[in-house]
This record gives C-alpha cells, sequence and structure tokens, in this order.
C-alpha cells in the first residue's frame, strides 16, 4: 500500500475529509470600507478618500493570505467586492477632491461666504 497526502489532506488536520473553511479576517470590514468609501465622497471626498485606502490596505492583506492558501478560506468574493467597490470610491474621490479644489481656486474662500460675490464670480467664469 501505498501511503500518499494530497494537498486537501495536508490542509486537513483532522485527515477525515471534512475540511472547514474559515473566513478571511477582513472581507466584511473591507466590504464595509468599500461602502462607505462610496458614500464618503459626498462629504468633499475626505471620507470617501480615507476609508477607501484602509480598505485596500486590509484588502491586500487578506488577498496575500488567501493566495497562501486558497482552500482554507470561503468568503473570496466578499473580499473582491469589497476590494472593487474601495478602486472606485478611491477614484471618486479623488475626483472631488479635485473638483472642490478647482472649485477654491476659481471662486474663492471669501466669495463662498457672500452669496453676491459667489454669483458675481460664477458669471465672470461663465463669460470668459
Amino acid at each position: 500500500m501505498e501511503n500518499y497526502q494530497t494537498q486537501q489532506d495536508l490542509n486537513n488536520p483532522m485527515g477525515d475529509g471534512n475540511f472547514m473553511q474559515s473566513n478571511l479576517p477582513n472581507a466584511t470590514a473591507v466590504l464595509i470600507l468599500g461602502i462607505i468609501s462610496i458614500i464618503g465622497t459626498c462629504c468633499y471626498g475626505i471620507i470617501g478618500l480615507i476609508c477607501g485606502i484602509i480598505g485596500l490596505v486590509l484588502a491586500n492583506k487578506d488577498m496575500k493570505l488567501y493566495r497562501a492558501n486558497p482552500n482554507a478560506y470561503s468568503n473570496y468574493s466578499n473580499l473582491n467586492t469589497g476590494r472593487i467597490l474601495c478602486i472606485v470610491g478611491i477614484i471618486l474621490s479623488v475626483l472631488a477632491v479635485a473638483y472642490f479644489i478647482f472649485i477654491f481656486a476659481a471662486i474663492g474662500m471669501d466669495a463662498l461666504s457672500d452669496p453676491e460675490l459667489l454669483q458675481e464670480r460664477i458669471l465672470e467664469l461663465q463669460n470668459s
């Protein structure tokens, strides 16, 4: 009789063919941070950018775990979805931050508190 072990047997310490898969530790957090990063774009982009970056760092950490032993984890799809949401949130947040910087530079901070000056500067931008 030959005594050999398959990869699944090596990952299963019980050796009975029933392999228990666990969840990736940060997959749910990455998914939530990805959703918050997209919603956080509405808050001048800063909250979305912070949550997106944190989520992406956590996703990369969990992806390394998954690549080391893919048979041991069952919720990779949540991690991948969260990672994609974080990337989209970062892109939207960067665009929002760039837009608000442009608005502050073109109109000025003083015009944002004075409605008449704001209207005057907007008309100047439209006519030029």
